[in-house]
């Protein structure tokens, strides 16, 4: 039988809580979990996705080897010289402080897990739902929901819920641990002034030079919108930060991606009232003040997605949900959402024009040099993945339509 053409415009399968990183030209996705008959099923922890930005085509599934992760959601991942690390998660057996990385260039197209175990120092207590900040090769983690014993108690957790027979304690933090990848070292370093946020997972994070950024996240029943900063160099914490006008609500599961030298771009999250939220704002650390995006569509809300930077200021969400997933967890997506957050280089507006016309300039095209031939047949690959998405989402809403009439 002759293979559909619609399968190279395959996409990954939809999933919140999971992992995405960019290396190069690649968006990679890891792990997440979705919603099947009202049960929380993991993604398989062998299974990569490759999304190309030049040609707008999601790769094959990529099978992993090595020393697996257990399949979880809420897990941590972060991208340093083309290696993907993951540290904790939540899966069926509870929390994870594990730490595991593959390398993401590799060149036998095979991506082989490796858990690191032979580090010094103490890893931070096992949790989900929290950030990492990557500066000078090393993985700075903040915050997150996870389990203490009662003899690790201390200041930077607030306790939801306990086993007392077991002496088990539940609740969020707000300490720092640090891991160098280049000497495979664990440590926790001293801060040495500023008030450090409240305790809180379900936050995001980004780093802006050598300062690492945090907004928002949920502790207890509140949620928050508040704004902070840690100097990585002196590890003194801002405190929370004045901010001059208008600023987004309270939200958690939300994303916040750094765009440009001076600006974050917040994307998001569920409000204190339960609602999913599709609104976008641009921090400026220049006039310390936010600004809410009023173009962006209000119909594609996500909360528990992810967030990178592309090539050209791009921000790409991936995945998430678009309902409540603590009452109605059933809206998981699977569409790639890209947000233009500056302007494009005239030689990209030149390979999209060609890419979108590529019918009416088909005589032409062939004429190009061959370097610029190469560029414009991947643009015209992207819109036609973009066009052929589009179509059958309209189909399906319009099967849909049909079905409940």
């Amino acid at each position: 039988m002759a293979a559909d053409p619609a399968d190279q415009f395959c996409v990954a399968e939809e999933r919140s809580g999971h992992c995405a990183v960019v290396d190069g030209n690649f968006l990679y996705v890891w792990g997440g979990y979705v919603s099947i008959e009202e049960n929380e099923v993991y993604l398989p922890s062998d299974e990569l996705w490759i999304y190309d930005m030049d040609s707008g085509l999601w790769q094959t599934m990529h099978l992993m080897e090595g020393e697996l992760p257990t399949s979880m959601s809420g897990s941590c991942g972060a991208s340093i010289n083309g290696k993907l690390y993951i540290f904790g998660g939540f899966d069926d057996k509870g929390y994870s402080n594990r730490l595991y990385y593959v390398n993401l260039r590799t060149k036998t197209g095979t991506y082989r897990w490796k858990k690191i175990t032979n580090f010094k120092g103490q890893p931070p207590t096992p949790r989900d739902k929290l950030s990492c900040w990557v500066y000078k090769n090393r993985l700075i983690y903040f915050g997150g929901y996870g389990c203490r014993k009662h003899n690790e108690l201390s200041d930077c957790f607030d306790v939801h819920d306990a086993f007392w027979e077991g002496q088990i304690f539940w609740g969020w933090h707000n300490d720092v641990h640090v891991f160098d990848t280049t000497t495979q070292t664990w440590s926790q370093p001293a801060i040495r002034g500023g008030d450090p946020p409240q305790p809180r997972a379900a936050h995001t994070c980004a780093v802006l030079g050598n300062k690492g950024y945090i907004f928002g996240g949920r502790v207890l029943q509140t949620r928050m919108n508040d704004l902070h900063c840690l100097n990585l160099d002196t590890w003194t914490w801002s405190g929370r930060i004045n901010i001059s006008g208008e600023k987004p609500r309270d939200r958690s599961w939300h994303t916040l991606t750094p765009i440009g030298d001076d600006r974050l771009f917040l994307f998001g999250g569920l409000s204190s009232d339960n609602v999913p939220l599709s609104d976008g704002w641009i921090h400026s650390i220049a006039t310390n003040g936010w600004k809410q995006l009023t173009h962006l569509p209000k119909s594609r809300p996500r909360l528990w997605h992810t967030a990178c930077l592309g090539q050209e200021g791009e921000v790409m969400v991936f995945g998430g949900s678009k309902d409540d997933l603590l009452f109605m967890d059933t809206g998981h997506c699977s569409d790639l959402l890209i947000f233009q957050t500056q302007p494009y280089s005239l030689l990209r507006l030149c390979l999209d024009c060609i890419g979108k016309n590529a019918a009416l300039l088909e005589n032409q095209i062939p004429c190009l040099p061959s370097k610029l031939l190469q560029e414009v047949l991947k643009k015209i690959t992207f819109w036609a993945a973009m066009t052929h998405r589009q179509e059958r989402k309209a189909e399906t809403e319009r099967q849909s339509q049909l079905h409940s009439t």
